[in-house]
């Protein structure tokens, strides 16, 4: 039972996707982002400290 050529293309898919969320993501933390995807759309307070005016809210 080997590999058949739309098994190899169904994998080389899937690796695709995990490695295209994962340099996502590690872009995002290099830009200093904490929520990735945050429905607030970084406007957390208990994440970004300049979301409170200036303030760290807890």
């Amino acid at each position: 039972m080997g590999l058949t050529t739309s098994d190899i293309i169904v994998i080389l898919i899937l690796a695709a996707a995990l490695c295209a969320a994962c340099l996502y993501i590690y872009r995002e933390r290099k830009k200093g982002r904490h929520c990735i995807g945050c429905p607030m759309a970084g406007s957390c307070p208990r994440k970004n400290c300049n979301a409170g005016g200036g303030k760290n809210v807890p």
